[in-house]
């Protein structure tokens, strides 16, 4: 694949964060996390994926605010998604993103890992089909 080819697929393909709450939270017991990433880098049209241990801490947000400087799109699995709203708020805003149309976020808490796998595809499908911001 030629640079020019790289450049442009990491434009149209979101990456994939996935949350996991310090690896010990009672609402991942069902979900292997390696399973999950692993299958969704292979079945999934996403550019990379992440693992981070808890997004809501102070790293969390420096690690988004970071991110975010690549302008990509994101889908986000982890905890409900009306609080990785309010969490990422600022994220986007300090990148200069518009939160609607860049990020999809995915509750995954106590179901297993082909159902999460399942919910996150729609996500990043859905993802993938909006327009640029």
């Amino acid at each position: 694949m030629t640079k020019q080819n790289t450049a442009k697929k990491e434009t149209q393909e979101p990456g994939l964060i996935m949350c996991v709450c310090n690896g010990n939270c009672p609402a991942f017991d069902k979900l292997d996390t390696y399973e999950f990433i692993n299958r969704a880098r292979e079945e999934f049209p996403v550019d990379h994926v992440v693992i981070h241990p808890q997004l809501c801490a102070e790293d969390g947000e420096r690690f988004m605010i970071d991110y975010l400087k690549g302008k990509q799109k994101v889908t986000v699995a982890g905890c409900a998604p009306n609080m990785q709203q309010k969490m990422f708020r600022d994220a986007f805003e300090t990148a200069g993103i518009d939160m609607e149309k860049n990020l999809v976020s995915v509750d995954i808490r106590g179901i297993t890992t082909d159902e999460a796998l399942e919910k996150v595809r729609i996500a990043v499908e859905q993802l993938a089909s909006r327009g640029n911001e």
